[in-house]
Order: C-alpha cells, then sequence, then structure tokens
C-alpha cells in the first residue's frame, strides 16, 4: 500500500529551508550579543546537521529530495529556537512554553528513527541472510529510538551537571523525572510516525544505501 506523502510544493520547501537556515544564523548572533553559550552552541549545531542532506547527496550520492531536507532542517531548527525565545524575552520557549519540548523530542526522535530505519532495511535487502519482517521492523524502530533517547537524557542531565559545577549557562537542560518520562513518550511517538508515515519518503536513500552495500561487498 502506497503510504501517503506531504503535499508541499518543492519551491515552497526549498523556501522553508533557506528561511530556517538564515534563522539559524541569526540565533548564532543573537547568543553572541546574549553571551549565552546554550544558543551559541545549538544553534552552530544546527547550521552543521543542515548541511549534512547537501554532502550526503554530493558526496555519496544519497537522494536527498527537499521533504527530507526540511524534515531535518526542521527538526534542529525548532531545537535552537527553543533556546532562544521571543527577543526581548527573558525565557526561552523550552522554559516558557510547556509543549515546546515535546514537540521537539518528538521531531528529533523521528530524524533518529529515519537513520535507523533506512540503514537497517538497507542492510535487509542487501544481505540474503538477513530476513527482517514489517513487524520486527517497528519494533526495532521504536527500541532504537527509545535507546538513543535514554542515551540523550543521561547526556542531559551529566552536561547540566557539569554547567552548575563550573557556573556556565547549559548547553543542555534537564527539568526534572517527569520532564524525562514525558521526553521518552515523546521520542516514542516520533519513531511511530515515522514507522507509519514517514518510511515513504526513505526509498531513495534505503535504495543508494544498498548500491553502496553492493559496490563494496563486490
Amino acid at each position: 500500500m502506497k503510504r501517503p506523502t506531504l503535499r508541499i510544493g518543492e519551491r515552497l520547501k526549498r523556501r522553508l529551508v533557506w528561511f530556517m537556515h538564515v534563522g539559524l544564523i541569526g540565533m548564532f548572533f543573537i547568543g553572541l550579543e546574549r553571551r549565552n553559550t546554550g544558543i551559541i552552541v545549538n544553534s552552530l549545531l544546527g547550521l552543521a546537521v543542515v548541511q549534512l542532506p547537501s554532502l550526503m547527496e554530493r558526496d555519496y550520492d544519497i537522494p536527498m529530495d527537499p521533504a527530507l531536507t526540511l524534515w531535518i532542517t526542521g527538526a534542529v531548527f525548532f531545537h535552537a529556537l527553543g533556546t532562544v525565545g521571543i527577543p526581548g524575552a527573558e525565557l526561552s520557549f523550552y522554559r516558557s512554553v510547556w509543549w515546546w519540548d515535546h514537540i521537539t523530542h518528538a521531531l528529533s526522535a523521528s530524524v533518529v528513527a529515519a537513520a535507523g530505519y533506512a540503514t537497517v532495511r538497507a542492510i535487509d535487502l542487501h544481505n540474503d541472510e538477513v530476513e527482517l519482517p514489517p513487524k520486527f521492523m517497528f519494533v526495532f524502530l521504536l527500541m532504537f529510538v527509545l535507546a538513543f533517547g535514554v542515551l540523550w537524557e543521561v547526556l542531559e542531565f551529566a552536561i547540566g551537571e557539569v554547567s552548575r559545577v563550573v557556573g556556565g549557562e547549559p548547553v543542555l537542560t534537564q527539568y526534572g523525572i517527569e520532564d524525562t518520562m514525558f521526553d521518552l513518550v515523546f521520542n516514542a511517538i516520533g519513531a511511530v510516525v515515522v514507522a507509519v508515515w514517514g518510511t515513504a519518503y526513505l526509498s531513495g536513500v534505503v535504495s543508494a544505501l544498498v548500491e553502496r552495500f553492493d559496490a563494496r561487498s563486490g
């Protein structure tokens, strides 16, 4: 059965990606103006991540259509934006908007799930000795994203504790056990979205990975 795809014009997708690129650059300068390490680091990381689609397409011949690029860029853009908030306001969106953290976790988790799905699906198609039923793939995506989410929460906790010791602005912040549990729930939602809908965008990536695996084994 053909899965639905997001019906947005290619030109609009490219414009949205360009807008978010410019937005990340703007956030970097806002971080410099505020002398806020968290904003600076997250905007720079976002700018690095949004270069990955063009790098993968140019250097590894992996097709990255505008929808995939928009997906990846949107995840890092909204995460970085959450550290900034409304210009002139003291609180970031992460601190002032209760659902912001949940949305960004679901978006980020969906990108992680997409990467895991594309890699494992390509291995499945490349190697005749590996056979992964669709139901197993669904479970794999959930377990993969949940494991990555736990690792991320540990990283947030460690960075937060180091920031408190050295007295700097935390790059990542953990807001308690309840927040962590909600993060994991929304991570799982992101994985489910990819499993039932997002894989429609990944067939080209999977095919390109299979070709690379076949070329190396040949």
